[in-house]
């Protein structure tokens, strides 16, 4: 007869949920965490962007997608714990982190070495896992839902060529291979690892979350449909290799049809029951963004510019899949399976979830309402408000999971406590809950809307927008005149262009001009002859100009260096003017060579800072004269791959004496660093853009087409180039964006010095770097005239080798 206290201990242990797994959930977590610290410090990283879309995707999505789908395959089959223990699953799953680490670290910091050491051990761990799903297959009895584990493996195998076409991609392999290895990593990733994973999950899991049955139909349908998934990759990764976009476009339109086909299971349970907790809500959300991408991407497909953004891993696209559809996907399964795993009997289960449950509605609506606003063209600063309300919609997850596992234990405690004391013969209702009963929310829908709105309203209030910026006249309502209001739609495109550049207004009307910046790169601004402008308008921003009461015609164009000279102007034409008058047409009465005043399009105008230029004058006492030595080599045999940063900043330098101006440069300096090497090296450059506008880099002694390895790229981006030197001589790199005259005049220029390896020692090299500065005000970037540009702008690199005794 056992004593009170064995008693006890056994009724504790009996009621005790099973021993938590460490690896089952916390490396979710703790990825996760990562993420969030790198969303914070991500101006302050190389490739920022990248590393947050790998810890997310490959740290802590494919760990949840391999401990579940173990998890579901052993619960499917019935088989035993044996033939996949948790010692054997813990080893691979040690593997895979290991591979992801190195894989986080290799290619951030140029190492492809340590990168592809990572991805193999995330090849290896894919295929350990492919073996114990097969090794369960063969082992398990006849039954309905074997079809899903197949899904499993077919996931698997996808991970595997996905991670394989990653570690290409990060060894650097030359043109063509970089955007087409991207679109077939991308597509293995998403719609096979992934994609197949949940696919084959919420056949059964999607009922479960709805507290329903499983359709009848539901496994039959998922298993005719798996070839039909498979297929579709298979011809979308093929055109991506081969870099036909229409076989890309088949593929992505058959994955799509499919998923329709497949999706007709999930509306019976829908039917029946419609969904009444986080979890579904979530997961229904993610299977929505979802199918966005599929939409979006064979819109690009169809496009030609399409085409290129997206062979260049178009950014929005990625993020929606990230945050839409991955992330959403992980915490709506895992705020159901996390409670419910746990043990410990019903009330246990229901405390554990009622954390979960908190604030439901609200999340849902705040993540993927501010998520759909962050892509209609709203000002920077806006998306910047909202998205961050909806990251932490989405992060609340995090403390959440904390509480529902700190209600588990105190519910588990209170129940071993009430067994321990309960009367001989009588009930227990230990650890007993209500149930829980959530539910959708109205109140909370409302809340978030309202909150979203709110911070909108509250960033263009304060300003940051740049909406209204600049105009000195009063509103157009106040102003006098017919009392009417002319508002204007314009585009600023990456071509340099208004689109419409040229807009009537009857005369006494106000108008109102609303911007919107379509180019992915450059900011833009608009000036008007009057004197009124925008602030600068950040790519995929806008903003607008309140011009005030017109009765008579102006011109406007954009202010930002060179880009009025390619053709980016602006004219407002007043209607009931007489024909013919500057009224009806601004540009009529201007003389040839001078249109308005600030600058003028064809000669240099206004104060300059060659008033003050004294060729007899000394430099200033913190003046340093470049050092014209070639930098050294290392000798020969050394490592020969050479790694640069150059970094854009835009500084206010001395050009003469007397004279500053705002200068373009690489690291600083004018001319930009000098890069030196032997015929063989392999340089690996990283350009990281910390100007005000768009820039990009433009190798010369590189032998393929800049367009997409060297784009321009924002601020505050960054951007890896790899080239091998294969050709001896002496060349420029440069700032390729448009106007590109202008950016190399501002300073944006190098050399580059290949050597043969017979060429013979010497006793010291030089290099000059010959340019011209067209002098605006002082302390101003330069205006400068496209006809001198055209004809005088020049720059030059040479080697003197002095040997002694010749």
């Amino acid at each position: 007869m056992p004593s009170p206290s064995q008693t006890t201990r056994l009724q504790n242990r009996a009621s005790a949920p099973p021993r938590a797994w460490w690896w089952r959930n916390t490396p979710t977590f703790i990825w996760l965490g990562v993420a969030v610290v790198l969303t914070l410090i991500h101006p302050f990283l190389p490739r920022a962007n990248w590393l947050m879309t790998h810890t997310v995707l490959l740290g802590a999505l494919s760990h949840a997608a391999m401990v579940w789908s173990t998890h579901f395959t052993q619960a499917l089959l019935k088989t035993g714990p044996h033939l996949d223990p948790r010692s054997s699953q813990n080893k691979r799953l040690a593997l895979l982190h290991i591979g992801v680490i190195l894989v986080l670290i290799g290619v951030p910091i140029g190492r492809w070495q340590v990168a592809v050491v990572g991805a193999a051990c995330v090849i290896g761990a894919a295929s350990w896992q492919i073996i114990h799903l097969t090794r369960r297959l063969r082992a398990a009895l006849p039954g309905r839902f074997h079809g899903c584990v197949h899904y499993y493996v077919a996931a698997a195998s996808c991970l595997v060529l996905g991670v394989g076409v990653g570690g290409l991609l990060a060894t650097g392999p030359p043109a063509p291979w970089p955007p087409r290895l991207l679109a077939a990593h991308i597509s293995l990733n998403i719609f096979g690892w992934i994609g197949l994973t949940l696919i084959g999950t919420l056949v059964t899991f999607w009922p479960t979350l709805l507290r329903t049955r499983i359709s009848p139909q539901a496994e039959a349908g998922a298993a005719r449909c798996l070839p039909l998934f498979l297929g579709s990759i298979t011809v979308v990764v093929t055109g991506a290799l081969v870099g036909h976009p229409s076989i890309a476009l088949i593929g992505v339109l058959a994955y799509a049809f499919t998923l329709l086909l497949w999706g007709r299971s999930l509306l019976p349970p829908l039917r029946t029951r419609p969904p009444r907790e986080f979890a579904p809500w979530s997961v229904g959300a993610a299977l929505c963004w979802l199918f966005i991408v599929l939409t979006w991407v064979i819109v690009l497909l169809m496009s030609q510019g399409g085409r290129e953004r997206l062979a260049a891993g178009h950014g929005a696209l990625v993020a929606v899949a990230v945050t839409g559809f991955t992330a959403q996907l992980l915490i709506g399964a895992l705020s159901y399976l996390i409670p419910a795993i746990g043990g410990g009997g019903p009330a246990v289960v229901r405390a554990a979830q009622a954390p979960m449950e908190r604030a439901g509605t609200l999340r849902v609506v705040t993540l993927n309402l501010g998520l759909a606003l962050c892509l209609l063209p709203l000002p920077s600063v806006v998306r910047v408000v909202v998205s961050f309300l909806a990251y932490a919609a989405l992060l609340s997850f995090l403390p959440l999971a904390w509480a529902s596992r700190r209600a588990a234990a105190k519910a588990l405690r209170d129940k071993a406590a009430t067994t321990s004391t309960k009367l001989p013969g009588t009930g227990s209702r230990a650890g007993e809950h209500a149930p829980h009963r959530p539910g959708w929310s109205g109140v909370q829908a409302v809340t978030a809307v309202a909150a979203l709105a709110l911070a909108i309203a509250a960033t263009l209030a304060v300003g940051d927008s740049g909406i209204g910026a600049g105009s000195p006249q009063p509103a157009a309502a106040q102003a006098e005149g017919t009392g009417q209001t002319t508002r204007v739609q314009v585009a600023m495109t990456a071509d340099m262009r208004f689109v419409p550049d040229r807009v009537r207004v009857p005369a006494g009307n106000a108008l109102v001009i609303e911007l919107t910046n379509t180019d992915d790169s450059t900011a833009h601004d608009l000036v008007l002859d009057t004197g009124q402008r925008t602030q600068r308008i950040a790519p995929r921003g806008q903003g607008s100009l309140d011009v005030g009461v017109v009765t008579t015609g102006i011109q406007g164009w954009c202010s930002i260096v060179g880009h009025r000279q390619m053709g980016m102007t602006f004219s407002i034409d007043v209607e009931g003017a007489a024909p013919g008058s500057p009224a009806a047409d601004p540009s009529a009465g201007a003389a040839p060579g001078h249109q308005g005043h600030a600058g003028g399009g064809g000669l240099i105008a206004g104060p300059s800072a060659a008033d003050d230029l004294d060729p007899m004058r000394k430099p200033s006492a913190d003046f340093v004269a470049r050092d014209a030595s070639l930098p050294a080599l290392p000798p020969r045999g050394a490592a020969r791959t050479h790694k640069v940063t150059l970094r854009v900043q835009e500084l206010e330098l001395e050009v003469a004496p007397g004279v500053r101006q705002k200068r373009w440069t690489f690291n600083g300096a004018v001319p930009g660093p000098t890069l030196h090497g032997r015929v063989g090296d392999i340089f690996e450059v990283t350009l990281i853009n910390d100007g005000s506008m768009g820039h990009s880099v433009d190798f010369h002694a590189g032998d393929i087409a800049p367009d997409e390895p060297m784009r321009t790229i924002p601020s505050g981006e960054s951007l890896v180039y790899r080239f091998t030197a294969k050709r001896s001589g002496i060349w420029m790199y440069h700032c390729s964006t448009t106007p590109m005259s202008s950016h190399i005049a501002a300073g944006m220029h190098g050399a580059v010095v290949i050597e043969p390896d017979d060429l013979p020692v010497v006793d010291r090299s030089y290099v000059f770097v010959q340019s011209e500065v067209y002098l605006g005000a002082q302390r101003s970037t330069p205006t400068r005239s496209p006809r001198k540009l055209r004809t005088r702008w020049s720059s030059t690199a040479t080697q003197t080798n002095t040997t002694t005794g010749r």
